[in-house]
């Protein structure tokens, strides 16, 4: 295998079932998947077994007890059981476009983490994206996900590839940040940084993962037109104004110390 996946997830079973066949037509087939569930229930349980037995893909499950906001804690036991040096990260609410591996892939250099993006769809749109969507590619077609309900601002992703996706990658005026939803690096700069610090809860958890890379000297490269998923709407009810301020302090002292390992990561 080239490259590890791990994909994020909690108690999204219908959307996580779709990202999953996403991966099932992979344009590269030497890779595996990790599901780092935070606590889901028996119905993810069954899901990825079913996949395991059943789809051919090289399928693990990392789990723990629902005990609150854990994503950083399960995202690092993740990391851990991932058997490749190459890890791309993703949520359970991304379906990958065909070329989602090979394209991270082709772009990957040391020193260097990518940071890719994500067509964000309506709640209808993504109700209505099916199976058998995703497997013919129609899914990431423009004209039918309008006829789905989705608004044309949001096509330039879904088709870019070759030439304009090289030219949109020049173009675009965001940073290449650390995105939960679509990034990759080595392992070793992962490791080095001691993942993901687990005191975070939700919101800016993955740009502070980012910034201690940047710290450690992996800056990003970006390949938002190049590396496409899908990103599927869902209620955000676990956001809170506390723990997104929380957030920011350690976000602002790790860009004020330049802090590069955190002490509350894979090893303690």
């Amino acid at each position: 295998m080239q490259i590890s996946v791990v994909i994020s997830t909690y108690n999204s079973p219908k959307w996580l079932e779709k990202v999953l066949w996403g991966y099932v037509k992979q344009s590269i087939e030497d890779f595996e998947v990790i599901v780092a569930d935070d606590g889901s229930g028996p119905e993810t349980k069954a899901l990825i077994e079913s996949f395991q037995q059943n789809q051919g893909l090289s399928l693990k499950h990392a789990w723990h007890e629902d005990d609150g906001f854990r994503k950083c804690e399960i995202m690092n036991k993740a990391i851990q059981m991932a058997e490749t040096d190459y890890l791309v990260f993703s949520d359970g609410d991304c379906i990958p476009r065909s070329d989602f591996l090979e394209k991270h892939l082709l772009h990957r250099k040391p020193g260097r983490f990518l940071s890719g993006g994500y067509c964000k769809m309506s709640m209808e749109t993504s109700q209505a994206i099916t199976k058998e969507m995703i497997q013919s590619g129609e899914a990431f077609d423009p004209l039918r996900l309008e006829s789905l309900g989705l608004k044309r601002k949001f096509f330039a992703k879904h088709n870019a590839t070759g030439v304009k996706a090289v030219i949109l990658n020049a173009l675009t005026t965001t940073s290449p940040t650390w995105n939960g939803h679509n990034a990759s690096a080595w392992k070793k700069d992962i490791l080095a940084i001691n993942g993901f610090d687990e005191r975070m809860v939700y919101g800016g958890e993955d740009r502070e993962f980012g910034e201690r890379l940047h710290n450690s000297g992996i800056n990003g490269k970006q390949i938002r037109y190049s590396a496409v998923c899908l990103h599927l709407d869902h209620p955000r009810g676990y956001v809170t104004r506390e723990g997104i301020d929380f957030n920011k302090s350690i976000r602002r002292e790790t860009r004020s110390s330049k802090t590069v390992r955190t002490a509350h990561g894979i090893e303690k």
